[in-house]
C-alpha cells in the first residue's frame, strides 16, 4: 500500500479511536421491523425480512403504538412505508440508532442503493441487469455484466439471498446479470462501501439479489408479450436449422458428439498416431443441418410468456409454511450489420476492413421454486433456481486484406449454452437476544458450444488466377479454410456459512462469522482444421459449405484433420476460500454510530493442464495462488440531524484472477466478436477504498445525497489486445498501480399533484436523478516490468501507458428519471434517460491506440396501466427503447484518424406484454 494510503488508514484508525473514547453510550434503540407490503405485490405477499435484516434491540418510545416518524417527526402509517425483502451474509446490517428510520439507504450503517420490486418494475426492464443500470454510478456491458462506478465487472460481486454465484460465462467471474429476470427478483441492493461480512473480493461494490418472499396469501398471475426493434424484425436476416427444438433453447440430439469423434477423444490418441480414421470423423462433421445458412427474408418477432404462483398454510400451531414457483421463457431475435476493422501501424491504415453480418435467435428459459418455513421467531427459506441461456448465432462476413491485396467471404455459425443450477438453504433463528444466521448452498454452470463451424472463401483479385474473381475454398489455410470447434465447461461452488450476533450491552453489538466456498471448474476446448493435399482443385473450392464437407468430397480428395488445439486442449480450475470476520456496531452516542470488523481470508487458487492424452505433451501454462489477508473496514456514520447524515468510510479488498484469465486456452466471445486467451502468470490485486458521503433526508421520498470516493489499486489486471489478420486475440497482465477518485450526486423526490384538482387528485410526478464523475490513472514507471504468458517477464510499458485510465472507466454516467403515476391504481408513464461517456475495453499494443467504447445517451420510455377487460384486470405494459438510435461504437483513435473495432446500428425497440392475475 502506498505511504499516501497507509497515512489515510492511521488517520481513520485515529478517528475511530477517539470517538469511542470521548462519547458515552445511548440508552434507546430501534426494535424489529414488522410487516409491510411491497410495492405491486402487497396483497400477494405478507411479511418481508427487515431491512438489511436488521435485528434491533429496544423500542424508542415515540414506536410503542405501532407508528412511525418521518422526517419531520410526524407519525407515519406503518402500510404507508414499502420495506423491501433482503437477504445479506452476517445476519444483515444491526441498527443501532436512537432513529428508526425505514429507509434502507438512510438506516443501513454501510453506503447502499436499494432497487425494490415497485422501483424495478417502474423501469420496465425485463432483466436486472437493465434495472440496475438505473442505480447511482451503474452501468452494464452489452454482455449483461455490470460496472459499478467505473470499474470492470472484474470488482464487481454477484451475490443470490447473499451467497455467492459462478457464472455460466467463461470470460468472467461474476455471473452476467441479464440471466436473471424481474419477475424472480423481490429486489436488488448495491453496496457500495466494504463491511467484513462480505467476501474480500469487493472492487467497486457487491450487488445482491434477494428472490421472492414467500405468498401470504394464494396468487397465480400469468403474462405474455412481443417486441421487436427496427434494425431486425421483418428485415433480412440469417439462420441455419440446427434442430427442431432449437426455439426453444435446447437441441433434440443433432448436436451430440459424433460416435467417430466420441471414440476418438475416449482414446487418448492424438489424430496423428496410426489407426486414427481421420476421414470417418471427417464425414460425420458435414451436417447440413449445422453448416448451411440461409437467408431470412423476415425475421419474426420476439415473443415472452411467464407464469407465477404461490400459496402458504399454518403449520405446527404457531408457525406457517408457504411455497412460490415461477416459470418464464423469452426468445428474442437481433441483427447487427458489424463493421470491423484493424490497424497496420500507429497511423491507423488498415490492414483489414469487414462487414459481419450477424443475427442471434437467443432463448432464455427460467424456473425458481422457494419453500419458506417461519415458526416462532425462527425463518427458514429454501431455494430452487434454473436459468438457461442459449444463443444460435449465424453470421456472414465480407472484407479485404489490404496486405495480400485478397477479398475474404467468412461464414461463422454457432450454438452456445449457458446453464445455471442453484440450491440454498438460509436459517435465520433467533434465541431470545442471540441471533444465529446459517447459509448453505451448491452452484453448477454448464457451458456447451458444439460444432462451432468457420469457412472461409478467399477471392484473389489477381487477373493472371482464372479463379481471381470468385471465392473459392481450398481447405489449405492459404486460400480458403473450414474449422469445427466444440468446448464444455462445468463449474461447481459449494458454499457455507454461520453467523452469531449478540447485543453485548445496549450500545454494543457484536457479530462473528465463519465462510467456506469451494470452486471447481473444467474446462475443454478441441479445434479441428479440415485438410485437404496440394492437388485440391480450386473449381471443387467453390462448392458451398454442406457440399465441400460432403462425404463424397472427404472420401475422393482424401481430406484430412488437424488439431490446433493440441497443446493445451482442457484445464481444471479451483478455488478454496476459508474466512472468518468479526464485527463491532457501537453507538457511543445517539447520533452516532460505528460499524468495526476484519475480514482474515485464505485462498488457495490453482490452474493446472489436463492431459488427454496418452503421452503427456509437457504444457507449463499452470497457476498457483496462495495467499491470505487480513481485510479490516471501518463504516462511521454521523446523524447531524433529523434530516442530514454523514457517512465517513475505509477499507481492505482484494481482487482475484479469473478462471478464464489465467486460463491458457483460446474462447470465443460471440458478443464482443473476438478471442481470448488467458495468462497463467496473473497476480492478486489489493485494493484500498475510502469515501465520504453526505445524505440530505428533505421528507418522506425526497433525498440528496453528495459523495467522494477514492480508491488505490496495486497490481490491477488489465485487457489487452493484438490483431492478426482480422483476428482480435485479448489476453490479460497486471498492470503496475493505479488509482481511482470521483464524486456522486443523487436526488430522488416525489411530489402530489392533487393541488391541481380533478383528474390529478390522484396523480404525483416521480424524479429521480443521479450523477457520476470518474477519474482514474494507470502508473507505469520505467523500471516497472509485467509477466505474459508464454514469454515471461516484459517492460510493462509495452502493454500500459502511464497516466492511462482503466479499462470500463466512464468519465461521466447519468440516469434521469421523469416519472408520472396515480397513487390508488396502476396507472405509470416513465421517461429514462441514461448517460456514458466513452471507456476503453482493451488496451492496444504495438503502439496502436486503445480500444473505446462511447455508450453514449440511450432515451426510453415505459407505460404501464391498469385495464379491465371481461371483467378481469389485466396490467399491460409498452416499451419504447433506444427511441432516437443510439448506435453501438468501439473504435480506436489516435486523435485523427479512427478505425471501427465492433460497431452496428441498434435501432429502436418496441414491446407489449399484457398480465393477468387471478
Amino acid at each position: 500500500m502506498s505511504t499516501a494510503a497507509q497515512t489515510i488508514g492511521k488517520r481513520m484508525t485515529r478517528v475511530l479511536f477517539l470517538t469511542s473514547a470521548l462519547t458515552i453510550p445511548a440508552a434507546s434503540f430501534a426494535q424489529d421491523v414488522n410487516a409491510v407490503p411491497v410495492g405491486d405485490d402487497e396483497e400477494e405477499f405478507g411479511e418481508v425480512a427487515p431491512a438489511d435484516g436488521q435485528q434491533d434491540l429496544i423500542p424508542p418510545p415515540d414506536a410503542q403504538d405501532g407508528n412511525v416518524p418521518d422526517a419531520e417527526g410526524q407519525d407515519v402509517d406503518e402500510q404507508d412505508v414499502g420495506d423491501p425483502d433482503i437477504s445479506v451474509p452476517g445476519g444483515g446490517t444491526i441498527v443501532v440508532t436512537a432513529r428508526r428510520n425505514r429507509d434502507v439507504t438512510r438506516s443501513s450503517t454501510q453506503v447502499v442503493s436499494v432497487l425494490s420490486a415497485t422501483e424495478i418494475a417502474r423501469t420496465g426492464e425485463g432483466d436486472i441487469a437493465g434495472a440496475l443500470s438505473r442505480v447511482t454510478g451503474l452501468s452494464t456491458g452489452g454482455n449483461g455484466l455490470v460496472f459499478v462506478r467505473g470499474l470492470g465487472d472484474r470488482y464487481s460481486l454477484a451475490l443470490l439471498n447473499g451467497l455467492p454465484l459462478p457464472s455460466p460465462q467463461p470470460l468472467s467471474r461474476v455471473v452476467p446479470l441479464d440471466i436473471f429476470p424481474t419477475s424472480i427478483i423481490a429486489s436488488s441492493l448495491v453496496q457500495k462501501t466494504y463491511s467484513a461480512n462480505f467476501p474480500g473480493e469487493f472492487g467497486g461494490g457487491v450487488i445482491n439479489l434477494t428472490t421472492r418472499a414467500v405468498p401470504e396469501e394464494g396468487f397465480l398471475k400469468i403474462g405474455g408479450g412481443i417486441s421487436g426493434d427496427t434494425q431486425t424484425t421483418g428485415q433480412q436476416g440469417f439462420a441455419f436449422f440446427g434442430s427442431d427444438l432449437d426455439w426453444l433453447g435446447f437441441d433434440d440430439g443433432t448436436r451430440d458428439t459424433p460416435p467417430s469423434l466420441q471414440t476418438f477423444f475416449d482414446s487418448g490418441a492424438r489424430l496423428s498416431d496410426i489407426g486414427v480414421d481421420q476421414q470417418a470423423i471427417a464425414r460425420e462433421l458435414g451436417n447440413p443441418n449445422l453448416v448451411l445458412t440461409q437467408r431470412l427474408d423476415g425475421v419474426p418477432a420476439n415473443f415472452s410468456g411467464s407464469i407465477t404462483g404461490g400459496t402458504s398454510f399454518d403449520v405446527f400451531g404457531d408457525g406457517r409454511f408457504g411455497v412460490i414457483a415461477t416459470a418464464s421463457i423469452s426468445n428474442s431475435w437481433r441483427n447487427r450489420v458489424i463493421t470491423s476493422q484493424s490497424a497496420v501501424n500507429a497511423d491507423l491504415d488498415l490492414d483489414t476492413d469487414f462487414r459481419d453480418f450477424t443475427t442471434d435467435n437467443r432463448v432464455v428459459v427460467n424456473g425458481l421454486l422457494g419453500f419458506g418455513l417461519e415458526i416462532g421467531e425462527h425463518q427458514f427459506r429454501f431455494t430452487n433456481l434454473y436459468i438457461r441461456d442459449t444463443l444460435k448465432q449465424a453470421q456472414l462476413s465480407f472484407g479485404d486484406d489490404f496486405q495480400s491485396g485478397f477479398s475474404q467471404q467468412i461464414q461463422n455459425t454457432g450454438w452456445f449454452e449457458r446453464q445455471l443450477l442453484d440450491t440454498q438453504f438460509v436459517g435465520e433463528l433467533e434465541f431470545g437476544r442471540l441471533g444465529v444466521d446459517i447459509r448453505a448452498g451448491y452452484a453448477q454452470t454448464q457451458r456447451e458450444a458444439p460444432f462451432e463451424y468457420t469457412f472461409q472463401y478467399v477471392r484473389t483479385n489477381e487477373p493472371n488466377d482464372p479463379f481471381g474473381e470468385v471465392f473459392v475454398n481450398v481447405l489449405d489455410r492459404q486460400r480458403g479454410f473450414a474449422s469445427v470447434a466444440f468446448s464444455q465447461l462445468r463449474e461447481d461452488l459449494y458454499y457455507g456459512g454461520i453467523d452469531v450476533s449478540y447485543p453485548v450491552t445496549d450500545w454494543l453489538a457484536a457479530t462473528v462469522g465463519y465462510a467456506y466456498t469451494d470452486t471447481d471448474r473444467r474446462s475443454e476446448r478441441r479445434e479441428f482444421f479440415f485438410d485437404a493435399d496440394t492437388g485440391f482443385p480450386d473449381g471443387v473450392g467453390l462448392f458451398r459449405p454442406d457440399f465441400l464437407l460432403g462425404d463424397a468430397v472427404i472420401d475422393f480428395f482424401d481430406i484430412g484433420l488437424i488439431e490446433t488445439t493440441q497443446s493445451d486442449p482442457a484445464f481444471a480450475a479451483a478455488l478454496d476460500i476459508h474466512a472468518g470476520y468479526g464485527k463491532l456496531q457501537i453507538a457511543p452516542v445517539d447520533t452516532v454510530t460505528i460499524d468495526l470488523g476484519v475480514r482474515y481470508e485464505t485462498a488457495d487458487q490453482t490452474v493446472n493442464p489436463i492431459n488427454v492424452f496418452d503421452i503427456d505433451l509437457g504444457s507449463s501454462a499452470l497457476t498457483a495462488l496462495s495467499n491470505d489477508y487480513f481485510l479490516p473496514a471501518a463504516t462511521v456514520t454521523f446523524e447531524a440531524s433529523d434530516r442530514l447524515q454523514l457517512r465517513v468510510a475505509a477499507s481492505k479488498t482484494i481482487a482475484r484472477p479469473q478462471f478464464r484469465e489465467l486460463v491458457f486456452q483460446t474462447y470465443f466471445d460471440p458478443e464482443t466478436n473476438r478471442q481470448f486467451n488467458g495468462n497463467p502468470f496473473l497476480t492478486d490485486s489489493e485494493l484500498f477504498n475510502a469515501e465520504m458521503r453526505l445524505e440530505y433526508y428533505l421528507e418522506r421520498d425526497k433525498k440528496l445525497s453528495i459523495a467522494g470516493f477514492y480508491k488505490e489499486i496495486d497490481s490491477p489486471i488489465e485487457a489487452f489486445s493484438s490483431f492478426s489478420d482480422n483476428e482480435q486475440v485479448t489476453s490479460f497482465a497486471n498492470a503496475p498501480s493505479a488509482n481511482l477518485y470521483g464524486a456522486e450526486v443523487d436526488v430522488q423526490a416525489s411530489f402530489d399533484l392533487d393541488t391541481l384538482g380533478g383528474w390529478f387528485a390522484t396523480k404525483q410526478a416521480v424524479v429521480s436523478a443521479n450523477y457520476t464523475y470518474t477519474q482514474s490513472e494507470i502508473s507505469v514507471a520505467d523500471e516497472d516490468t509485467t509477466n505474459v504468458f508464454p514469454g515471461g517477464t516484459r517492460p510493462a510499458s509495452d502493454f500500459f501507458r502511464d497516466g492511462a485510465a482503466l479499462t470500463g472507466q466512464s468519465d461521466h454516467l447519468a440516469n434521469l428519471q421523469l416519472g408520472f403515476e396515480d397513487l390508488d391504481r396502476l396507472q405509470q408513464l416513465t421517461l429514462l434517460l441514461s448517460y456514458g461517456s466513452k471507456r476503453v475495453t482493451s488496451r492496444g499494443t504495438n503502439a496502436l491506440p486503445d480500444i473505446v467504447e462511447e455508450p453514449g445517451l440511450q432515451v426510453d420510455l415505459v407505460g404501464r396501466q391498469l385495464a379491465t377487460l371481461f371483467g378481469r384486470e389485466f396490467e399491460v405494459k409498452a416499451e419504447i427503447r433506444n427511441i432516437f438510435g443510439r448506435d453501438f461504437e468501439e473504435f480506436q483513435s489516435n486523435g485523427t484518424d479512427r478505425i471501427e473495432i465492433n460497431s452496428y446500428e441498434r435501432g429502436t425497440a418496441f414491446s407489449l406484454s399484457v398480465s393477468a392475475e387471478f
